[in-house]
């Protein structure tokens, strides 16, 4: 086999394992990679607003926003005006959201990042740099995309 159909295939492993964990989170919690993140991320952040909630999962502030009406609608995400500033509000989890994220699977880039920061340092570095180098070999570099791994999920319409 040609080294190239080699790295072709393990790409294809790769995608094909996201493909699968993507689904598993679904059919074992009913939520998306992102959703999950979300509620994580609003459960570590005491009164997190819309915006800062934005940065700290980097993702655009309109696909939050997107993410927080699904979230909302199923009671998951409560939004709570302030007291101080009637204009903005926090986010905080609804007793449902609390329950189904203690229950959730864990996200596969969290076991990926143990594992990864096992490694030594240069085999981090190497590891990245060939990784950009593929990006930049399949047009890729300017696609939108967070520290993830879960396919189809910045497409805000999706959610």
């Amino acid at each position: 086999m040609q080294v190239e159909q080699e790295l072709l295939i393990a790409l294809r492993r790769i995608i094909r394992a996201i493909d699968l964990h993507s689904k598993k989170l679904n059919r074992e919690s009913g939520l998306t990679g992102p959703q999950l993140i979300i509620l994580q991320t609003i459960h570590s952040l005491p009164e997190v607003t819309p915006k800062r909630l934005a940065q700290k999962v980097t993702l655009s502030q309109g696909t939050v926003t997107v993410i927080l009406d699904r979230l909302t609608a199923r009671g998951l995400v409560e939004r709570v005006r302030s007291e101080t500033d009637r204009r903005s509000y926090h986010l905080t989890l609804s007793e449902e959201g609390a329950k189904v994220l203690s229950l959730a699977p864990a996200l596969l880039q969290n076991e990926f990042i143990d594992r990864f920061s096992q490694l030594e340092q240069w085999e981090q570095t190497q590891i990245l740099s060939s990784v950009q180098r593929v990006a930049v070999m399949m047009d890729a570099v300017g696609i939108d995309a967070a520290p993830m791994l879960e396919l189809g999920t910045l497409q805000a319409a999706r959610y």
